[in-house]
């Protein structure tokens, strides 16, 4: 019973709770910022690249034609995929700048509501100084 006591004050400790919510709600995050690219960002870009989706770029490894969609191309045979590694790769690309933006925000936060450092204490002046050091030597 003893083990089971300890699982349950490890499990119920702020950073095993903290932990899990923050992969829950990375999970979600990751799931919005997917459908960002997919649905927003990436029509307009391959609009731009020739109308074609990203997704359907692709290199055939055998001796089948480009004209297939991806989805096709693979019950054909191996491909290299290389359009849906670039909307992954764009799809990592924001993720990443947005995450690093929360916790730029995080940070400051942080600064700006902990306590300033008490400032240092005034030097001593010159002369309380010598009088200390005489006293300490007349008790020699």
């Amino acid at each position: 019973m003893a083990m089971m006591q300890e699982f349950k004050e490890f499990a119920m400790k702020g950073n095993v709770v903290d932990l899990a919510v923050g992969v829950i709600v990375g999970g979600a995050f990751g799931k919005i910022v997917d459908s960002l690219v997919q649905d927003v960002i990436m029509p307009p870009i391959s609009k731009v690249f020739g109308g074609l989706d990203f997704a359907n770029y692709y290199l055939p490894l055998n001796n089948q034609g480009t004209q297939l969609t991806l989805v096709e191309a693979k019950k054909a045979g191996a491909v290299l995929a290389y359009g849906n590694f670039i909307t992954i790769l764009i799809n990592f690309i924001i993720l990443a700048f947005i995450i690093f933006q929360m916790v730029r925000l995080v940070n400051k936060a942080r600064r700006s509501s902990a306590p300033e450092a008490a400032p240092a204490p005034a030097a001593t002046p010159e002369d309380i100084v010598l009088l200390r050091e005489i006293r300490d030597a007349l008790k020699k």
